[in-house]
């Protein structure tokens, strides 16, 4: 039988380069971020008499580059990325653009003249050019402006959800395993259990960054972050069950005979089954909405499958043979 607790080290060397890397690529190839932290306009429509998809292809391929050609180099600096896509099962269809007002700014000082007149030129030459299809009928249905300094207050306290979410959840477990096993203290299994949620979320981040470099219309928005705290759900569900395994083993007269090490090792793979069986049910389930859902949680989808991913390794390579090092337990 393979012994995670011997080959331990090998995990924990992968474990450790994935968390530098991903700490580092916002350094390496920088954030594509969202709207919502960034700041940009978002505009909605509703067009009938053309085909929805066909319109979307050209407001990828044809309207926006043209209208991007036409404005100013100052204006041309001040919008930045745009994303478009279909709101899924109707007509309307979405149009976002970031806005970067460093551009801007000066002396600590932002120009909001030139930064709302970049705004209303491009969503002015938009509709303009929406206008112009062929038997379309466009109608603005939303218009969403927002500003840089709420994007960081989105950002921050995005973060600062997450911190406090894995805080929260390892003294959680630390009070819930708390004299569950006579002569062993339970603060091991709060460490564990924040290293392993901290790796999850640090390594699906990097992977998402990766992925947005190449494929733009990825961006780290509000949808990324809901997506994080949902893997630290998942990844925690799935630590706990290996974790229980263990307290059962350790109590049974028969288990618990013998070394700390093999006990692990017979308790991972008690649950490895179980483990690998959500695990792949999961990521049906993901795939086929990343495929086949509305393109507006694409972004939101990708981040759960790497997060699942990531946190089934953690949970079965990572957070049970840390054990060990944390205890000396024979």
């Amino acid at each position: 039988m393979f012994s995670f607790v011997k080959n331990r080290f090998y995990f924990y060397a992968i474990a450790l380069g994935l968390f530098v890397f991903s700490l580092a690529t916002p350094w390496i190839i920088g954030l594509n971020q969202g709207i919502d932290m960034t700041g940009g306009i978002q505009i909605e429509y509703n067009i009938a008499g053309v085909s929805s998809e066909t319109t979307v292809d050209s407001l990828k391929h044809k309207i926006i580059p043209a209208v991007k050609a036409t404005l100013t180099s100052d204006e041309q600096k001040i919008i930045t990325d745009t994303l478009v896509y279909q709101i899924s099962g109707t007509t309307h269809i979405v149009v976002e653009a970031g806005i970067d007002e460093s551009v801007a700014t000066k002396d600590g000082k932002t120009d909001l003249v030139r930064i709302d007149a970049a705004k209303a030129t491009f969503s002015k030459s938009v509709k303009a050019e929406l206008d112009k299809m062929s038997g379309a009928t466009v109608t603005e249905t939303q218009y969403r402006n927002v500003g840089a300094s709420f994007g960081d207050y989105i950002k921050k306290s995005g973060y600062l959800t997450l911190v406090l979410a894995i805080i929260a959840i390892s003294l959680y477990i630390q009070y819930a395993f708390r004299g569950s096993i006579a002569g062993m203290a339970s603060w091991p299994f709060a460490v564990v259990t924040a290293v392993s949620l901290a790796h999850d979320v640090v390594v699906a981040f990097g992977l998402y960054v990766v992925t947005s470099y190449y494929f733009p219309e990825f961006k780290i928005d509000t949808f990324f972050i809901t997506a994080m705290l949902t893997v630290l759900g998942y990844s925690i569900n799935d630590t706990i069950v290996v974790m229980d395994r263990i307290r059962s083993n350790l109590e049974h007269p028969k288990t618990s005979k013998g070394s700390f090490s093999a006990l692990i090792d017979s308790s991972i793979w008690d649950t490895m089954r179980r483990s690998l069986f959500t695990t792949f049910t999961i990521i049906i389930v993901l795939v086929a909405m990343f495929f086949f859902g509305p393109e507006s949680i694409k972004g939101f989808t990708l981040a759960l499958i790497f997060g699942t991913v990531v946190g089934a390794y953690s949970s079965i390579c990572i957070a049970s043979p840390l054990l060990v090092d944390l205890t000396g337990k024979k």
